[in-house]
């Protein structure tokens, strides 16, 4: 009985019949509503609580949380081509597109002269009209000069590197860190200055070649990045 209705709670706090930051209904509404006994009650919510979905206030109850989203790290997608299939709103928004010297950082993982031209393209993506993630990209000077006059704005870059250059992406590398706000990020994301984020590198390949190397900058608050490991 408290697996289903962990699964009703769990159906109205995701459909948004349990608004995040609300009240949940007492113990003792729940019993009466459900028909089943305290214990029951408190499994369900147990479960819910080591989930996310909700949290204890003592001596005050129980509230919902607000979804984190979350993108699987067992496939190479965009993000929108990952949050799309969830029913989640995506678009962004284009900070910036400029030639820049590479860095140490960016020539090592390209495999380009340390200080030679890269196109940097940076911007804040949204999901549901909220800021989420600032994501600053590198691209070899050429493939960043065709990728500016594209559709950046509703469109995930992988998609545009498949289907409209002809490049076959293979895999990517990714690492992925905990750091604080700067200013410039905060503003972006609309958060206080020192709150944590995820800070993502990725270096992704066409067959064996690096062609896109990233720093994504996730508000920890609002997402999460989920991985099976396998033991064989």
């Amino acid at each position: 009985m408290h697996t289903q209705i962990r699964e009703i709670i769990r159906r109205r706090v995701l459909d948004g019949t349990y608004q995040p930051h609300s009240q949940m209904p007492s113990e003792s509404q729940m019993i009466e509503a459900f028909s089943v006994s305290r214990i029951t009650i408190r499994q369900a919510m147990g479960d819910l609580q080591k989930e996310g979905l909700i949290f204890k206030v003592p001596g005050k109850g129980s509230f919902v949380a607000k979804p984190k989203a979350f993108q699987n790290l067992s496939r190479l997608q965009g993000f929108g081509e990952a949050m799309g299939p969830s029913g989640y709103e995506t678009f962004s928004q284009v900070l910036s597109t400029r030639q820049v010297a590479a860095s140490d950082t960016v020539a090592r993982r390209l495999k380009l002269p340390a200080g030679g031209p890269v196109y940097e393209i940076q911007r804040l993506r949204y999901l549901n009209r909220e800021p989420i993630s600032v994501d600053q990209s590198y691209f070899p000077v050429a493939l960043g000069e065709r990728l500016i006059r594209e559709d950046l704005a509703t469109r995930d870059v992988f998609v545009i590197l498949e289907n409209d250059f002809g490049l076959h992406l293979t895999h990517a590398d990714v690492q992925i860190e905990a750091i604080s706000a700067d200013e410039f990020l905060a503003r972006q994301l609309r958060i206080a200055e020192g709150l944590p984020l995820l800070r993502i590198e990725r270096l992704t390949y066409a067959d064996e070649e690096p062609i896109d190397f990233e720093f994504l900058y996730y508000r920890g608050d609002a997402f999460q990045y989920r991985l099976r490991i396998d033991r064989t």
